[in-house]
Parts: structure tokens; C-alpha cells; sequence
């Protein structure tokens, strides 16, 4: 079985390496707090600044919660992640569905910011489930992102 990959993108008036900053390194800070996969509101959202690095997030109290690793790490222009979380949003080490994003600057001084979510099949039974979360979830997240990387100018 095979499940289209979730896309979406926005626009944000700032450069490519920019956008690039503000995407990974104030996750955190455009992320909505309690919509994580953790029990506790995250404090920090951390995507580790290298290919082999760490994606998860961090509560108040320190605790941290994986969701998955950095495949690739290409500033300015794209970054590829591995997602590791299950079908109820739990951590599991042997699964692996990739996020990719890429930067792309336009006319007017912005940057596109596209978000491909594949590799949803690895789910099996629960992925057709999974991805309806998913295709509302992400371009949720990508218009926090956006309006976040509006007021950062």
C-alpha cells in the first residue's frame, strides 16, 4: 500500500538562510505548547544542528521526549528528517518516515518554505489514519511558522 506524502508550504518575507535559522532553531517558540507528543508543555523544541543529530523536545523539568533524527542537514537550503513517532505520536526506534523541508527563495526577498511528509506507509494498518492527522497538522504548523517568522523581522 502506498500513501501520498503530505505537502504543504508558505511564504515568509525573510532570506532562505533565515528562514532556515528561525525553522529549526526557535522551534520551540512557534510550536503551540501541549501539542507535542510528551505529557508535559515542551520548554524547548531541539533539532540538533548536524546530519546524525537529534530531534525532541524538552519539558519544563528537563525530561526529554524523541521524536527522531536528522538525515540530512543542508543550510540554507533543505533539511531531512527522521520521524520516528507511531501512529499515536510515541517514539519508536524502528520506524523511520521522512520530513523534508526546503528553502527556496522567490521574488520580493522571501523564501518558500516546503514541507514534504513521506514515507507514511511504514505504518501499515494505522497509516491512511495517520496522514488525515497529518494533512491538517502540518499546514497548521507551517502558518505558525509563518506568522512567527513575520514577527521576527
Amino acid at each position: 500500500m502506498s500513501i501520498a506524502p503530505v505537502k504543504c508550504s508558505v511564504d515568509v518575507k525573510a532570506s532562505s538562510v533565515r528562514a532556515f535559522e528561525l525553522f529549526a532553531q526557535n522551534m520551540g517558540a512557534w510550536w503551540p505548547r501541549g501539542k507535542t507528543p510528551a505529557g508535559s508543555p515542551h520548554a524547548a523544541l531541539v533539532i540538533e544542528p548536524r546530519k546524525d543529530g537529534r530531534w525532541f523536545e524538552r519539558d519544563a523539568d528537563g525530561r526529554e521526549t524523541q521524536w527522531g533524527k536528522v538525515l540530512a542537514w543542508e543550510p540554507p537550503r533543505r533539511r531531512l528528517l527522521g520521524w520516528q513517532l507511531d501512529h499515536t505520536f510515541r517514539y519508536n526506534s524502528d520506524l523511520l518516515m521522512e520530513v523534508e523541508i526546503l528553502f527556496e527563495e522567490i521574488d520580493g526577498g522571501g523564501t518558500r518554505v516546503s514541507l514534504e511528509h513521506r514515507s507514511l506507509e511504514r505504518l501499515g494498518a494505522e497509516a491512511e489514519a495517520f496522514a488525515g492527522k497529518i494533512r491538517s497538522g502540518w499546514p497548521e504548523r507551517m502558518g505558525n511558522f509563518a506568522h512567527y517568522a513575520a514577527n521576527q523581522a
